[in-house]
């Protein structure tokens, strides 16, 4: 039913800290440990003013979910902590998305929180709490490598996995983090959380970015960068003006809906310029992209990056697309993706993660941050606009 912590000591003498969303994958995280015969502390986390958030659903972190963990902390006899992360929070991530987002990029909040809060400043307080362990409830797998080492593998259900958010945890954080659920469907959660009788056992999972309760990005990239809502032109490949626009923090690569320019063919968004406020659109075969270049590589496969300068993986530019074949390698410029076939629409900002397999139980063998790509299509020939 549930992976083994595979911790040495005993259970009853292993204090497991388990952050509590108030959702129902950490609260049968939580339901677990405890009838397996750990010392369970719960924790919950208070990330961002929850008063505009806590009564929508899909929203995360806010005011009804402190409240939920509470619930199942009491229903489960377990010891409860709500901590005020609002000033790191903001610091760490939402100031840094809104940075992101009014430079052109397509930033992935979630891969920060779990690096800069999640594992990092809740390892530190389950470690104050005397914890061994700290467990969530995220779907991805950790188990022993041939090795003797830690090693972050896919979870069972590929429709749940979430190992795309987690490619910068370290080595180090892998010897402590565990998660119960992956080897487990959604659907065996919910059955348990009703086992358990756990009042959030049919709880609508979070949605969206959780400090975005309105679900529209660019109203908080205003508010917090209001430069960023500065009127540009929308240009063609050739640099010629089709149009304008109220502020490149309501578009993003890929995008087609909401250009409001009449053309013979449908047009994209191709890039985003926030030096000269352009958004540069083209045909959809302009999207394909074949290099990408990275920065901030987190490196958790076997062995050291540099030991092999080239080398094949499978790769995720999106975290709810299969991965694909591509090359990596390791150059003067510093690291690099091939993609033997080609993508479209990748983004400055996005996360590429890198696995060992496409299928299964892929070992995540790390991943980074996308700092620029190359498309396949570089020019096109002018594009028929009417007047």
């Amino acid at each position: 039913m549930l992976n083994s912590l595979d911790t040495e000591a005993r259970p009853e003498d292993t204090r497991v800290v388990v952050a509590m969303s108030g959702g129902v994958d950490s609260s049968v995280t939580a339901a677990l440990l405890k009838a397996e015969g750990y010392d369970v502390v719960g924790v919950t986390l208070q990330l961002y003013d929850h008063g505009a958030a806590m009564h929508r659903k899909g929203a995360c972190c806010a005011g009804r979910d402190i409240h939920d963990a509470r619930m199942v902390a009491e229903r489960l006899g377990i010891p409860h902590y709500v901590l005020d992360y609002e000033a790191r929070f903001k610091e760490a991530v939402i100031d840094r998305f809104a940075e992101s987002y009014a430079a052109g990029e397509t930033p992935v909040p979630c891969v920060e929180c779990n690096r800069s809060i999640k594992f990092a400043d809740l390892l530190d307080t389950a470690r104050e709490l005397g914890g061994s362990v700290l467990a969530t409830g995220h779907y991805v797998i950790n188990r022993r490598a041939p090795d003797g080492s830690r090693a972050l593998f896919r979870a069972h259900d590929g429709d749940r996995d979430q190992s795309y958010f987690l490619f910068a945890t370290t080595r180090e954080q892998l010897d402590v983090l565990r998660f119960p659920l992956g080897a487990l469907p959604k659907a065996r959660v919910r059955e348990l959380a009703h086992e358990f009788g756990l009042a959030v056992a049919d709880k609508q999972d979070s949605q969206d970015i959780c400090f975005v309760p309105t679900g529209h990005y660019a109203d908080v990239i205003a508010r917090l960068r209001p430069g960023a809502a500065a009127p540009g032109d929308i240009v063609d490949l050739s640099g010629r003006v089709l149009g304008s626009h109220e502020g490149i923090i309501h578009f993003t690569v890929g995008q087609r809906k909401g250009l409001k320019i009449a053309a013979r063919e449908p047009l994209y968004v191709l890039r985003l310029e926030a030096d000269t406020r352009r958004v540069v659109v083209g045909p959809r075969a302009a999207l394909a992209t074949r290099m990408i270049h990275l920065h901030d590589v987190n490196w958790i496969g076997e062995g050291a990056l540099d030991d092999t300068p080239r080398r094949e993986v499978f790769v995720k530019v999106r975290s709810t697309r299969p991965p694909q074949p591509a090359w990596l390698t390791v150059g003067r410029t510093g690291v690099e993706i091939e993609l033997a076939g080609g993508e479209e629409g990748v983004a400055p900002g996005q996360a590429c993660v890198f696995y060992d397999a496409a299928d299964g139980e892929a070992r995540v063998l790390g991943g980074g941050f996308i700092r620029a790509t190359e498309p396949v299509v570089v020019t096109c020939e002018r594009l028929a606009v009417s007047a």
